[in-house]
Formats: C-alpha cells, sequence, structure tokens
C-alpha cells in the first residue's frame, strides 16, 4: 500500500513528558509535525465502601503482589482509612524493579523483604513459584488482563485477589479529532474510550497502537491498525512512528508497519526450573555496600 497523504499532526493517548528530552521531540524536529498529548484514561482509586464490599481480610495475607505504582498507593491508602496496620513481616512482590523501588514511599526499604520480576507478570510469576508458603494478596485494577489469573492457577499457590482501582474513560469533548492525522494508542482501555467518544474515525485516521492486546482491540472496534510495536524491527512506538511517517514521506509502502489481523493470544509459560529469584532488599543493600566503598 502506498499512502500519498502526510502526517502534519499527531495525538498521543498519554500525558505530555516531563522533560523535553524526549523521543516525541525528536519526532517533532526530524519531520516537522506537531503533536499534542491528551490521556484518554484515568485510574480511579476504589472507595472504602467498595474495598469492604469485597470482604478481603488483608492480615489474613503473608504477601501482597503488586503490578503498578499506583495500586501500592491505593492499597495502603486504604489501610489507612480502613485503620489496618499492616505487619512488617507482609512480604512484597512487584512485576518489575521500577515498582518495587517505588515502595519506599511507604515502608522502610531495606527492612522488608521484597521481590520483583524482570518485565511481566509471567516473569514475576517464576519468583512467586518459589514461595509456595505464602498467602498473596494480589492487588489489581478493573479491568486487568484474564491471563494474570490463568498464571497464578498455574503456580499452584494461594492467592486471593481485591480491586484497588479502576480504570475509566477521560473527558476527550475537548478533542476535535479531525484536526489529527495520526492517533497513538497505548492500551485496550484508550481504544475503548476513543471509540465510546467517537464511533468512527476520520477518513485516513492513521492508528498506531502498543501492544498485541490494544491492537486486537482496536480491530474488535473496526478500527485499522496501521502502526503496531513492539515487534522485531520496531521495538518501540516512536519508533515505528518515526519509520512510518519517513516511508510515507518518500512515498514508499508502508504495509508492515500495521496488522489485518491479530493471532489468539497464548497464554505464556511459567518456567519450573528459573534462576534464583533475586531480592529487591539484597540489591539494594549491594548498590548502597558498592557507593560506600567508591566514596
Amino acid at each position: 500500500m502506498v499512502n500519498t497523504s502526510k502526517v502534519k499532526r499527531i495525538l498521543i493517548s498519554q500525558p505530555a513528558p516531563a522533560s523535553d528530552k524526549s523521543p516525541f521531540s525528536d519526532l517533532t524536529s526530524k519531520h516537522k509535525v506537531e503533536i499534542d498529548f491528551h490521556p484518554f484514561i484515568t485510574v480511579e482509586g476504589v472507595t472504602v465502601k467498595e474495598f469492604r464490599a469485597q470482604r478481603v481480610d488483608v492480615l489474613a495475607h503473608t504477601a501482597v503482589i503488586f503490578t503498578s505504582r499506583k495500586t501500592i498507593d491505593h492499597f495502603f491508602r486504604l489501610c489507612e482509612e480502613c485503620r489496618i496496620t499492616v505487619p512488617e513481616t507482609m512480604k512484597y512482590f512487584c512485576v518489575t524493579e521500577a515498582i518495587a523501588l517505588y515502595l519506599q514511599k511507604y515502608i522502610v526499604y531495606r527492612k522488608r523483604k521484597i521481590f520483583f520480576g524482570k518485565a511481566t507478570f509471567a516473569d514475576l510469576m517464576e519468583v512467586v513459584a518459589k514461595h509456595k508458603d505464602e498467602k498473596f494478596l494480589v492487588a489489581l485494577s478493573d479491568p486487568h488482563k484474564p491471563e494474570i489469573q490463568q498464571l497464578l492457577n498455574s503456580t499452584g499457590v494461594k492467592y486471593t485477589k481485591v480491586i484497588l482501582t479502576r480504570t475509566v474513560p477521560a473527558d476527550l469533548s475537548d478533542i476535535a479529532l479531525n484536526r489529527y492525522d495520526l492517533v497513538a494508542c497505548y492500551s485496550s482501555a484508550d481504544i475503548k474510550a476513543l471509540h465510546e467518544h467517537f464511533a468512527t474515525l476520520p477518513d485516513g485516521m492513521i492508528v498506531a497502537t502498543l501492544g498485541n492486546a490494544t491492537a486486537r482491540e482496536a480491530l474488535a472496534a473496526g478500527m485499522p491498525v496501521d502502526i503496531i510495536a513492539p515487534t522485531p524491527k520496531y521495538p518501540s512506538l516512536t519508533m515505528a512512528i518515526d519509520k512510518y511517517i519517513a516511508a510515507l514521506n518518500g512515498g514508499a509502502s508502508v504495509e508492515e508497519f500495521g496488522v489485518k489481523e491479530m493471532p489468539t493470544p497464548a497464554l505464556p509459560v511459567v518456567k519450573k526450573s528459573a534462576s534464583r529469584a533475586k531480592s529487591a532488599s539484597a540489591a539494594a543493600k549491594t548498590t548502597v555496600s558498592r557507593r560506600a566503598a567508591a566514596k
């Protein structure tokens, strides 16, 4: 497919970057495009009443699994509002190290048992599977990926799910969608919000999606997926958009950037013989020791 249209203005379904030094700035200078940022979704914490209605006893658990910083914020908020004192013996398991380090906002990090995965929930399950004596409280947002429960079941651990946040569409009424040539969506919730506010997209609108789930949601809503990332060739969405615009401006085919259908998602396999998990607290102590030695 050879498209002769030009991309002049882009809408990104994310908050604006805190710094001018971002991949989006490179897009602006390189291709002379205008970029507007407008989050399509917001994350709200559940109320105390909604939390209590779930009948979850926090203190009956010995470990908590966190998938995001938002769930950490609302876990400790709800515990405080419900006058629940989280014991120092509580263990914490986080999807990534960055999420684990965020716990420092609420606890003395070096005194707690904190563990983390590499990047995905499947990675974290390799760590969780080594702690089958724990009773896990899994802090989630609504909606959340269905494979989370499937992966938890595959480990054989005891767990309870609790919804601490919900994703809701943001107000998009102030967006004039026909002013844009390209819209970039970063989650399935972004697609749902876009579809809810704009039943049909302007003719020729280019849709870029991050992740297979987002692309699948777009196709199900009748939207095209002109650009998808990550792929082996384009590991980030900004890179894919960059190369797409370059190809478009050069009059080349842009067929390789998009998809017309998505395969049924496969459940990630939790490795039974994974190497020993790395404790976040141990990693933190090692870093401190190295810095002290350097001084």
